[in-house]
């Protein structure tokens, strides 16, 4: 940890702000780069990193570098980027152009393919993508939150040795992995969640406890599950349960159910899913990179998966001002006739 290195979060909203607060704290010098509206939110009121856990990091707004100017990212050691998937390819095409040498560049994006998309425009840097697995809310402007537990999974690579120590000392300590293909197609049994949780208007705590919307997730996450199986996709995750296990366990009774499955459950009562927060603000939802990911791939090996297709079609509807806010019964009754 002699070096202190230097790192550039690209797309800093609420992972990446969260990301490089923490990094920041810890001793890296951190650039922020993203949205004008969150720059003056930041130099207005800084940045308040919190926890679940009760941490509790402020960073005064003249501390913290944060520009649109995407040439901050020149001469970084490492670049983070966290923007949404279907930025993935510009943000490839600006950083080709100013990277250092040998500079690592690291995805945490949701979605499949986003290492490879700014790999495609980068071919001299070492680009690793990694995975999220905790949700991160703004709580206000310049606050933002870790409301569920988790480590960061990062590609195993000598790339990362020296910057292990920062993220550990940070509290983000990294798990490394030779499988992360595994890993992107595990955590996305999860992320199915995503619609259902911005379709039913809850917090996710308040959503995961309601059985019915439970259910509505065992039918995505059982169909999926067919898909893999179809497309000989092994999937790893880092949960108690086996993935083939969670369809059935989620649709227990509430009293099974919360004793089974006590870690799920530790989840901030105000932590809600990016993609309820991208509807409530008008924005284009990652639904085709989680959902529509599922089915692309049923369509490519010719089977069907109408459940997740289901789900696409509604939060479509709900971007384009149709309706956003289901009842369990109601939900898992169009998916059902879906199916």
């Amino acid at each position: 940890m002699q070096h202190t290195p230097r790192v550039a979060i690209f797309g800093a909203g609420n992972v990446g702000c969260y990301v490089g607060g923490r990094l920041q704290a810890a001793g890296c010098d951190v650039r922020y780069i993203g949205r004008p509206h969150i720059q003056a939110e930041v130099r207005q009121r800084g940045l308040h990193i919190t926890d679940y856990l009760g941490s509790d990091i402020f960073i005064p707004g003249n501390e913290v570098e944060y520009t649109q100017d995407y040439h901050a990212a020149e001469g970084m050691d490492l670049v983070i980027v966290t923007v949404k998937s279907a930025a993935t390819a510009e943000v490839g095409q600006l950083l080709d152009h100013i990277l250092k040498p040998h500079a690592v560049v690291l995805s945490l994006q949701n979605g499949l393919h986003n290492a490879v998309a700014l790999d495609e425009h980068m071919p001299g840097q070492t680009v690793l993508t990694g995975m999220v697995p905790f949700n991160v809310i703004k709580r206000a402007p310049g606050a933002y939150h870790q409301g569920s537990e988790g480590d960061l999974t990062v590609q195993q690579s000598p790339a990362m040795i020296s910057f292990q120590p920062w993220f550990e000392s940070a509290g983000l300590p990294l798990e490394l992995s030779e499988h992360m293909g595994r890993v992107h197609w595990g955590k996305m049994l999860l992320n199915l969640n995503y619609p259902i949780n911005a379709l039913s208007n809850l917090p996710l705590k308040a959503q995961i406890s309601d059985r019915i919307y439970r259910r509505c997730l065992a039918l995505a996450q059982r169909e999926a599950l067919r898909v893999y199986q179809s497309a000989r996709i092994k999937t790893e995750l880092h949960i108690v349960l086996p993935p083939s296990w969670l369809p059935r366990a989620l649709e227990l009774p509430n009293f099974l159910f919360f004793a089974a499955a006590n870690k799920m459950l530790q989840i901030d009562p105000v932590a809600r899913s990016s993609m309820w927060e991208d509807l409530q603000a008008g924005h284009k939802t990652e639904i085709e990179y989680l959902n529509g990911e599922v089915v692309r791939l049923a369509e490519s090996f010719n089977v069907k998966a109408p459940v997740n297709s289901k789900l696409v079609e509604l939060v479509h509807a709900a971007e384009n001002g149709g309706r956003r806010e289901w009842s369990g019964p109601e939900l898992l009754s169009i998916l059902q006739a879906a199916g």
